[in-house]
Formats: structure tokens, C-alpha cells, sequence
């Protein structure tokens, strides 16, 4: 939408200002005279990604994976159609809520059957590099659009028609290829399609595709132990239960929906959004033409995309608690010498090239970090620290925390920016450092243990980490069925590694 919303076409057809031509170099170049309706459009899309991740939380649970991403891309792609073909702002206000809601569908399971699929040492990695995809998809996105206002000056309705469209095309391959992926073993054990799950195991952990493996074989009791556990318990299902823990007992759900709603705020708080509605203006500012201001916004999208690399290699390596510590340190800096170069380029226009370059680079600095910590991490976390048979729903209370952060900056930064400029870069500096303590203190780590061990982990009545992994350790003395599984897994992943460089 960020390309959308500079098409000359689209801001006359929504009625959101006017454009006016600046010659060959620069084309139609359109000034926004309704911000708030610019802006109500936007957010409005989250509210349906709210409504969405509810939905598919529920389905996903109830129905299975596949088949609530397959409902997630047809709601998608009917509110792409509706999207691209709109007339006016009611309409596509009614678009952006249909289409956000399959996104919400989406972001609801797809990351949970990511999680249930993949080993617990290469959890975070495989969830880590769909975001590298992701980011591809926004590159793609972004240079469509700004190669499509060379198109007769960029006034044309197919300028933002089109990539409207476009997603169309890659949601019909994805709902094709859902019928070449496995379900996912645990949501399958869980209603009692034991020997599907324990013949997909097989496949996904043992090189020679037995199901007898011995890698399989104890996740599969593994699980089985923990559903048979968590049946007991099945009165704490719905959502409502789960935001207040009821009969949840030493699971604590009720905290682990906290952790994982905050944690999705904060991903907003950090500073991303701040830094996509304000970069286009530090780089004009700095004295680039239009032109150059978008191409430099999309240069930033390609080091987006190349950062998320550095988390497929760190996240299970050096675990999610010091990658949100040192990702906070690294953004909370670049925010706030990203607002003082600001400061200096309009108190000093003079130097506008130096402090305008010192400011963009502080901009590309900021994404880099973004990319290779905090964009990752939140979405990773909520798909791990859940009891199965709610596993869906948790990670659909995350994307509340996602929509609730993503709808309210949509709308509150123009005010921000209006009000207080570049200082607004400080706010979010400041929050960067805020967060530390938080995760320090609430944030358990989860990296390189089984999903079956999460129980474990949030057992503890205490909410503090420390707590948390003296008890953790207790409790995995008392049952050492849960370490066997844990040691036969890493024994067998380090058994690949070997034989992956033997062969090297």
C-alpha cells in the first residue's frame, strides 16, 4: 500500500488529494490532503487481520493446518479482487478488512505448522527464513510499483490495479502446493490419527524415511505423553479461558498469552513503523528528488530482505533472548542518531548532503538490525511456548498483539510526526532500551527445546525467568522421558551435521 498510496489514479479515485506534474524526470507527483481517511485506510486492513487470526486460531485447532491455510488463501484472494477492481473508499475499505482477514488466517497457522513441523534446533531458522521470503515478496511488491510510474507518467489506473492483483498469482500457487505438504504430526496425534503422524515423523526425522526410527519414534511418545496430559485440562480452550487462565493449572496460559500479545506490540514500538512512514522523508529531506527518495526506499527493502539471512544463521544459535538484547541496543541507537542528523539537516541545509547521508544510513543501519532480530523473534515465540491443543489460538493471540500494534502506529504516527518531527525517533529509541529489562526479566528462553518441554518450562508460579529455569530444571529430573526425547533428538541432528561434513 505504500506504493498505492503515491499513484496519482488511486489518491483522485479514493478522493485522498490531488497530484500535479513536475516534469519528465519527476511525473505526476500527488499531495495528500486527507491524511486521516489515507491512513484509515491502511489500518483498517489490520483490524480484519485481528478478526482473521481469531477465526483461523479457531479452525486451525479444530479443522487442521492445511485446511485453514487453504480457507486463509481464498479469503485473500477474494479480497484481492475486490481490492483491485474498487471504485471507491467504501468499497475498498470493505476490501481491506476481507483481504486482512485471510492474512490473519494465515499468520495465525502458517508459523505454527512451521514450528510443529521443523526440529527443535532448527525451529527459529525455518520460521526465520519464511521471513526471508516474506521480505523478498515486499522487494518484489515495492519495484513493481515504482517501475509502474514510468507508465504514461504514472497516472494510469493499472499503476495500482495491478500489484493489487499481482498477489493473486502467488496465493494460487501456495493453495497448490498445500496439497504436497504433510499435516502436522502433533495437531494429527492430537485427534487420534496416530499412525499418520507417526509415518509423517518418520519421513520428516529419519533419513531413510522409517517410521521405526529412533529419532520418531521417542518424539512420537514424546507427544503422546504430553497430549494425554493436556487432555485433562480441555476446559481452557477457548479464547476467553486462555486470556484469564482458567482451569489451566500449572500450565499458566493465561501468561504466556501476555508474553506473546506484548511482544508483538513491542515489534511496533521498536520503531519499524516509524521508520517506514518516515524514511521517504529523511531521504528527501537530505535533498534526493522524488525519484530518488523511492529508489532509495526500495535500496532499504533489499537490505531488509539480506538482513533476515543473519537470523536463519543466529536465531537457534544464539538464542531469542540475546537477539532481542542486542537487536534493542543496535535499533534504540540508530533511532536516536537517525532524529539528531534529522534535527541537524533542517537546522543546518547547508550541509544537507552530509547530515542527510549520515541521517539515511542511521535509516539502513536501523532496517539491517530490524531484519536480523526483532522482525523475526516475536513471531517465533508465540508459535513455541503454547500447549498443543491450543497451539493455533496462541499464536493467533500474537497476531492480536501484531494488528493491535500495527493499527494503532498506522493511525498515531501522522500525529506524532505532525507534532513533534523528528523527536519522534527518540520516543521509539527510548522504548528500544525499555525492552531490555523486560525480556530480561519475563522472557524465558526457548531455543533448542522441544515444544513438549514448554509445559515444563511455564510451570513455575513464579513470572520471573529466573524462577522459571530453576524449576524448569527441577521438573525435567522428575521426568526423564522428556530428556531422553530431547538427547535422541540432539544426538540425532548432531549425527547429520557429521555425516553432512563427512561427505563435504
Amino acid at each position: 500500500m505504500g506504493g498505492v498510496n503515491t499513484a496519482p489514479d488511486y489518491v483522485e479515485t479514493m478522493k485522498l488529494g490531488y497530484s500535479t506534474y513536475e516534469g519528465p524526470g519527476e511525473g505526476y507527483v500527488v499531495t495528500i490532503t486527507e491524511p486521516t481517511r489515507q491512513g484509515g485506510i491502511v489500518s483498517i486492513y489490520y483490524l480484519g487481520a485481528l478478526i482473521g487470526c481469531l477465526m483461523g486460531g479457531i479452525f486451525g485447532d479444530r479443522i487442521g493446518r492445511l485446511k485453514t491455510m487453504l480457507m486463509g488463501g481464498l479469503w485473500v484472494m477474494f479480497g484481492a479482487a475486490l481490492q483491485c477492481s474498487a471504485q471507491n473508499i467504501a468499497w475498498m475499505l470493505c476490501a481491506r478488512v476481507i483481504n486482512g482477514i485471510g492474512t490473519g488466517y494465515l499468520n495465525a497457522v502458517v508459523p505454527v505448522w512451521s514450528a510443529e513441523v521443523s526440529t527443535h534446533t532448527s525451529r527459529g531458522a525455518f520460521i526465520a527464513l519464511e521471513f526471508t521470503l516474506n521480505i523478498f515478496g515486499v522487494v518484489v511488491a515495492y519495484w513493481l510499483e515504482f517501475g509502474l510510474g514510468y507508465i504514461g507518467d504514472g497516472r494510469t489506473q493499472f499503476r495500482w490495479r495491478f500489484p493489487i492483483a499481482f498477489q493473486i498469482i502467488p496465493v494460487i500457487a501456495f493453495m497448490l502446493c498445500l496439497s504436497f505438504m504433510p499435516e502436522s504430526p502433533r495437531w494429527l496425534i492430537k485427534v487420534g490419527r496416530t499412525e499418520e503422524a507417526r509415518a509423517i515423523l518418520g519421513r520428516l526425522r529419519a533419513d531413510d524415511r522409517n517410521p521405526e526410527d529412533e529419532r520418531a519414534n521417542a518424539e512420537f511418545e514424546d507427544i503422546m505423553e504430553i497430549v494425554s496430559m493436556e487432555k485433562a485440562h480441555s476446559k481452557r480452550n477457548s479464547y476467553w479461558a486462555m486470556l484469564w487462565g482458567t482451569d489451566s493449572g500449572d500450565l499458566h496460559v493465561a501468561r504466556r498469552v501476555q508474553l506473546s500479545v506484548w511482544l508483538q506490540i513491542l515489534q511496533e514500538w521498536v520503531g519499524i513503523a516509524a521508520i517506514t512512514v518516515y524514511a521517504p522523508t529523511i531521504f528527501a529531506e537530505a535533498g534526493y528528488s522524488s525519484r530518488k527518495a523511492q529508489w532509495l526506499s526500495g535500496l532499504n527493502d533489499v537490505t531488509y530482505m539480506l538482513a533476515t539471512l543473519m537470523a536463519v544463521v543466529t536465531i537457534d544459535r544464539w538464542g531469542r533472548r540475546v537477539g532481542l538484547w542486542w537487536g534493542a541496543v543496535g535499533q534504540g541507537i540508530s533511532l536516536i542518531l537517525a532524529g539528531a542528523f534529522s534535527r541537524l539537516l533542517k537546522d543546518h541545509p547547508d550541509h544537507a548532503t552530509q547530515y542527510g547521508g549520515a541521517a539515511a544510513f542511521f535509516v539502513f543501519l536501523y532496517t539491517a538490525i530490524f531484519g536480523a532480530t526483532w522482525l523475526t523473534i516475536p513471531w517465533v515465540y508465540p508459535t513455541e511456548t503454547f500447549p498443543l491443543e491450543v497451539r493455533a489460538k496462541g499464536n493467533a493471540w500474537g497476531v492480536v498483539g501484531w494488528s493491535i500494534g500495527n493499527g494503532w502506529l498506522t493511525l498515531l504516527n501522522p500525529v506524532m510526526f505532525n507534532a513533534i518531527q523528528e523527536n519522534t525517533l527518540h520516543i521509539f529509541g527510548a522504548v528500544n532500551f525499555l525492552s531490555i529489562p523486560m525480556v530480561w526479566a519475563l522472557y524465558p528462553e526457548t531455543a533448542n527445546r522441544t515444544l513438549e518441554e514448554m509445559d515444563l518450562l511455564f510451570a513455575s508460579k513464579s513470572i520471573w525467568v529466573w524462577d522459571e529455569e530453576a524449576h524448569f530444571q527441577k521438573l525435567k529430573a522428575q521426568n526423564p522421558q522428556v530428556e531422553h526425547a530431547h538427547a535422541i533428538e540432539h544426538r540425532g541432528a548432531q549425527e547429520h551435521k557429521e555425516d553432512g561434513e563427512e561427505k563435504s
